[in-house]
């Protein structure tokens, strides 16, 4: 009865001090969290045009200056099992210019040598375990990089209930929200070069990789707008996934040799890191 009370009592306070009083912001871990030194928004403005200069020598670079058009192959583990099977053939509708084949037991290797005789842009392995799609491997050609991540909460679209005649061939818009240090920027100029450059806003369709406390959270859209023109609809088309950035490499995939740029530390290193710290 007294916590009733005390309800009551707040409400009452609230509607007599009116709009004058500011709004209590919620404390969340992403509020609080942990400065970077290499977050763009906390450098100086000569360390943020260095670091833009950086982006615009990369390996991304000749993407992101349009001079071509990024052309995905889209591959398995070995033997997949029919969910592994349909998001990868989702992806490749998704995903304009991007095709889906068996792996036919190829190393990784050979795999990245057929793609760049073949003029393979990007490559994504998708790894499984239990029947379920568990590892997204992306390895940008011909020089890398590459970056692994652990996929989970995987819907493919008949899990959504979702028509797939929805998806239109129209090449999507791509929106890439709060990559915000050196690292994140790398992770989401490498899933925005996935797409094409000149997105086809006919189609109304837009994906959109959104990170948060280093989950990236996946979701693929169309928009109609209503009649007046002043609000717009969102229907998911599926699929739908969460990644999470266990290793960036320098260069192609080498498990043995390669030189790491990033990767995520082991389980009793991160029991001892603060919850507040990100990477991306």
């Amino acid at each position: 009865m007294a916590r009733g009370k005390d309800k009551k009592k707040r409400k009452l306070e609230k509607k007599q001090e009116g709009d004058d009083v500011p709004k209590k912001i919620p404390h969340t871990l992403e509020s609080l969290r942990e400065k970077d030194e290499t977050m763009l928004a906390n450098t100086e403005a000569e360390e943020q045009e260095e670091a833009q200069k950086d982006l615009e020598l990369d390996d991304l670079s000749s993407y992101y200056e349009n001079t071509y058009e990024p052309k995905v192959l889209i591959t398995y583990s070995d033997n997949p099992h029919s969910k592994t099977r349909i998001f990868g053939k989702e992806l490749a509708r998704m995903i304009p210019n991007s095709i889906s084949r068996y792996r036919q037991r190829s190393s990784v290797k050979r795999i990245v040598q057929s793609g760049i005789r073949e003029g393979i842009s990007d490559v994504i392995i998708i790894n499984e375990n239990q029947k379920q799609p568990n590892g997204f491997l992306l390895i940008h050609l011909p020089d890398g990089p590459t970056a692994h991540f652990r996929l989970s909460s995987c819907k493919i679209t008949p899990e959504l209930k979702k028509d797939h005649k929805e998806i239109t061939t129209h090449r999507p818009e791509v929106v890439l929200n709060n990559f915000s240090t050196r690292l994140g920027m790398t992770v989401g100029r490498m899933l925005g070069a996935l797409f094409h450059y000149e997105p086809q806003f006919r189609g109304r369709r837009v994906v959109t990789f959104h990170n948060q406390r280093d989950y990236i959270f996946f979701r693929h859209h169309r928009y109609e707008f209503t009649k007046d023109g002043k609000r717009a609809k969102l229907l998911e088309l599926g699929p739908r996934f969460t990644l999470k950035l266990m290793s960036l490499q320098q260069g192609t995939f080498d498990s043995k040799h390669g030189d790491y740029e990033w990767i995520i530390a082991g389980r009793r290193h991160q029991l001892e890191t603060s919850r507040r710290k990100f990477f991306l």
